[in-house]
């Protein structure tokens, strides 16, 4: 863990409720957040996973709770906010980090694999914004942050059923900010590029390619989940208290250059690996 630029009570008194966030870039967000004051609230579906992550954030000295719960049932959404007001008396920051992902060629993609990447980042995003919405509008100075990706601002193989979820939450991110600043709620997103130490970048990127990314990185390193968490502590500050419908891209300038790294045939064997 870094060093923080922000003062340690930037997000004190904030309550947040983190979806994804017993692992990976959101448990990194979510450490984040808690060191600068937050008190969290995690959902996710393994309820063992969740509870390991509260008690390393409780070692932390982070106040974390967790609520079990599938973000593809509306109900499930409901239950999470509901836990989280009944936990801490209200929610000021909802971050929607669940996300499902698997290489696949289209033409061997079924629709069920289709549907099921899009129902668990795009519908669930949008379950969690809806039954949100009225704790969110009551406490004023309210933050929902989307996590998305950089895979569809150009094109990745393997990757189209992600692609198309990814730029239905940056759609929906922005239509939010229009419909709901009326209420004093604010709506980002981030937009990570390849996180080196994270359990997708191992499943997803060919043997070595890790190195290959990097190096055509324009700041030539991958990130880390630190620089996300950094980036979701300034948009939750009163820094960003002008700031929405923004999706701050946080990789290196990666997007900018990226080439074909790989060809089909090593993507279809990564693949087949599962």
């Amino acid at each position: 863990m870094s060093t923080s630029p922000f003062r340690p009570d930037a997000l004190a008194g904030r309550v947040a409720l983190i979806t994804g966030g017993g692992t990976g870039i959101c448990f990194g967000i979510a450490q984040e957040l808690g060191r600068h004051g937050a008190r969290l609230m995690l959902m996710g579906r393994r309820e063992e996973v969740l509870k390991e992550a509260c008690e390393a954030l409780k070692k932390q000295g982070i106040a974390a709770a967790y609520v079990a719960g599938d973000v593809r049932e509306y109900a499930n959404a409901e239950k999470a906010i509901a836990a989280t007001v009944a936990a801490y008396g209200k929610l000021d920051i909802l971050l929607n980090g669940a996300a499902g992902n698997f290489l696949c060629p289209t033409d061997k993609l079924s629709s069920n694999g289709f549907k099921t990447v899009i129902d668990i980042d795009l519908l669930g995003t949008f379950n969690m914004c809806r039954a949100a919405f009225s704790s969110l509008k009551a406490a004023k100075d309210s933050l929902i942050l989307n996590i998305s990706a950089t895979l569809h601002y150009q094109g990745t193989i393997m990757q189209s059923h992600v692609m198309a979820a990814k730029a239905g939450i940056d759609a929906l991110g922005k239509n939010l900010a229009c419909e709901w600043g009326e209420f004093g709620i604010r709506v980002c997103t981030i937009a990570p590029g390849a996180i080196g130490d994270t359990e997708g970048m191992r499943r997803l990127a060919p043997l070595g390619a890790d190195k290959k990314i990097a190096a055509d990185v324009p700041l030539r390193r991958l990130g880390t989940t630190d620089d996300i968490g950094s980036a979701a502590v300034f948009l939750a500050s009163s820094a960003a208290s002008y700031i929405t419908g923004e999706i701050l891209v946080v990789d290196g300038g990666g997007w900018l250059t990226k080439p074909a790294f790989v060809d089909r045939a090593t993507w279809e064997k990564l693949a087949a690996k599962g």
